[in-house]
């Protein structure tokens, strides 16, 4: 099985942690690219873009104009995020094997990047799907993605046993064809809900745990077996057949 994971907004400046081996991600040159055009903004136009604060703002403008320099770090994208998901994945103590097997089958989103492996060196950066670069054609990054995107995706599930299990949020569809994704291999979506009186309903931060816990269950254990995905628990969490998704 394949998975798919969104990125996370909150990054890393250095890591502790050592990993077997790094690679490069497979669209550096367009990151590279699309890095030039932020790096040109200013710190206004940064917030704008972003809808972020002007410290934010100052702080990303920052980082894409020192993000081709020499001396700036890199790390692992498994490593780099530090969102709730990448937090709950719990990388720290990867084995060896784990960081290799983690290599093979998880995918994560990024609007900079496109799709990562989790041993792909990324730089520090911040950027929206919805966001229209100068030079892009007035594309938004969804857009811009697309048509990269869904055919490694495909290419990697297929090369694999044809079954995407999907934990990215709602909005990482828009990166790729999904309707094709659909079409031509098996997808798992997993959902979280929890039950408020006799409504399920769906608490981010909990949805967000789960996908990480979920993400570190098929990866340390191995899982290869869609219906072993029911057998996941995580602080009550756990699958209900009447539901057709976890509960709590």
């Amino acid at each position: 099985m394949q998975i798919l994971l969104s990125c996370a907004k909150t990054m890393a400046d250095s890591t502790g942690t050592a990993v077997p081996l790094t690679t490069l991600p497979p669209f550096e040159t367009e990151a590279s690219l699309l890095a030039l055009q932020l790096a040109s903004l200013s710190t206004e136009e940064v917030e704008q873009l972003l809808r972020v604060n002007r410290q934010i703002a100052s702080e990303n403008q920052l980082r894409y104009r020192h993000f081709h320099d020499a001396d700036n770090p890199q790390l692992p994208a498994l490593l780099a995020y530090t969102g709730i998901v990448f937090k709950r994945i719990a990388p720290d103590d990867f084995s060896a094997d784990d960081f290799r097997y983690a290599q093979a089958h998880l995918n994560i989103t990024s609007f900079l990047y496109g799709l990562l492996r989790p041993l792909d060196l990324i730089h520090n950066y911040r950027l929206e799907g919805d966001a229209v670069l100068p030079d892009n054609g007035g594309q938004s990054m969804f857009a811009y993605w697309q048509s990269r995107l869904t055919g490694l995706l495909l290419e990697r599930v297929k090369a694999d046993d044809g079954i995407l299990v999907n934990l990215a949020s709602e909005e990482m569809k828009r990166l790729f064809d999904w309707k094709r994704v659909c079409r031509e291999v098996k997808v798992i979506t997993p959902e979280f809900r929890v039950w408020k009186g006799n409504k399920l309903r769906s608490i981010v931060v909990y949805t967000k745990m789960c996908r990480g816990e979920m993400t570190r269950y098929l990866l340390k254990g191995r899982i290869t077996d869609p219906e072993a995905l029911k057998a996941f628990t995580w602080e009550g969490f756990r699958w209900d057949d009447d539901a057709g998704m976890f509960t709590l």
